[in-house]
């Protein structure tokens, strides 16, 4: 079947044409240009940040902003700067962001709105979360819908992580471009190896329902103790040279289905059932290449393509200091040489994903590469188009958590 005819709305009826979709939909390849963010916060009352917030006083507070999942009739207008508002399922806030063609603009844009959804949650009593994992509160659904009930569902056979995960954590992601196709399986590599020492770096997750987790990045634990099928990385240190494309499409036709869309409030499947198993006849009916895209949308693993490389591993940073790990990894990322010379440092910690939400920068092999990927970061921070007064912020921003760490040192 060649591409042409698999639509939106195509039978899928052969593996290799599954995996021939998921790697034409999800590494499309060009000169690397675009970048683009998306912030997620937990929600607060300004003064007794312990009190629920309700889905109520949430939806009244974003006004004419408010997605439709959490005001079915509402505009959903996108903020000043074309960023659009969502709720996750805890009442967490995520702001995405337009693609940019330039950091500066990115960094403007993004500002401006994060600014205006400040003040407009100011102005209800409300304020944006701190840290990657609710510090204060236990995990309680705000927002309900079909698809979360079967996320739920499919989680708690698992254990209670899958709550907390929707409930309770909020994250920063990175999108960049994957790059030309000479550029692509480096780039792949090269988001996945930064991934510990960056983590570690920015965690911001170590308290959660008023106590201390012990974990530099309880909400990355967490990630790591829901189902590992749609969680755990692509790529690995020592995998063989494949095409990143294939790798993909095999991972994702190897998980299990998380919800299968249906009329009335039950998506839920049988456990265990793969989307490969759909192909070989497991359902009533086949599945299409629709089905096969919001499969896709249901893996979450630290590096996710979707025609773009979307970094997931970062811990959601205060209001204001989101530019820090977002200027890092675009130096990091902006050039061939920067790429690959930050990879080989990298190399020693590569796969250190647990140790690094388990102790940050306390790891010392995690915090040697850290300290190294942040040379190469800020030598190339001022080819990122970023203002001078920017940059000079990253770097404060950088150095307090180096020092920060020296301190938590044992």
């Amino acid at each position: 079947m060649t591409s042409s005819e698999l639509d939106s709305g195509t039978v899928l009826r052969a593996v290799d044409d599954a995996e021939g979709y998921v790697a034409r939909i999800c590494f499309k390849t060009g000169p690397p240009t675009l970048t683009g963010v998306e912030l997620e916060w937990t929600v607060h009352d300004a003064v007794e940040p312990t009190r629920p917030v309700t889905r109520r006083r949430l939806r009244a507070a974003l006004g004419a902003y408010a997605p439709t999942t959490l005001d079915p009739g509402s505009p959903a207008v996108p903020l000043p700067g074309s960023g659009a508002v969502s709720v996750e399922p805890g009442g967490q806030v995520e702001l995405s962001t337009v693609p940019c063609r330039s950091l500066r603009d990115l960094y403007e844009r993004t500002r401006s709105d994060v600014d205006h959804l400040t003040g407009l949650l100011g102005a209800a009593g409300l304020v944006l979360g701190r840290t990657g994992i609710d510090p204060y509160r236990p995990p309680v659904p705000v927002v309900d819908t079909p698809r979360y009930r079967a996320m739920r569902c499919a989680f708690d056979r698992l254990g209670v992580a899958g709550r907390t995960m929707m409930y309770s954590t909020a994250g920063l992601q990175l999108c960049v471009d994957a790059g030309t196709p000479a550029q692509v399986a480096e780039r792949w590599a090269a988001a996945h190896a930064l991934g510990p020492p960056l983590l570690a770096l920015f965690a911001t997750a170590r308290r959660h329902r008023g106590r201390d987790t012990g974990w530099a990045s309880a909400r990355m634990a967490t990630w790591q103790c829901i189902d590992p099928t749609r969680t755990r990385p692509v790529w690995a240190p020592g995998d063989a040279p494949v095409d990143p494309a294939t790798v993909w499409a095999r991972y994702a036709l190897a998980a299990p289905l998380l919800c299968l869309r249906r009329d009335g409030d039950d998506w839920s499947v049988p456990p265990g059932v793969t989307f490969q198993d759909w192909l070989a006849g497991a359902l009533p009916r086949p599945p299409t290449t629709d089905d096969l895209d919001y499969h896709l949308s249901t893996l979450f693993p630290p590096v996710r393509p979707r025609g773009y490389l979307e970094l997931r591993y970062l811990d959601c940073q205060p209001a204001g200091e989101w530019i820090a790990p977002v200027g890092v990894l675009a130096a990091l990322l902006g050039d061939d040489r920067t790429r690959d010379a930050a990879r080989a440092v990298c190399e020693p910690v590569a796969g250190r994903w647990v140790e690094a939400a388990r102790w940050g920068l306390r790891d010392p092999v995690v915090a040697v590469a850290a300290r190294r990927v942040l040379d190469l970061a800020m030598r190339a921070l001022d080819r990122t188009g970023l203002p001078t007064a920017t940059r000079a912020e990253i770097a404060r921003i950088v150095a307090r958590r180096l020092a920060a760490a020296e301190e938590d040192r044992p």
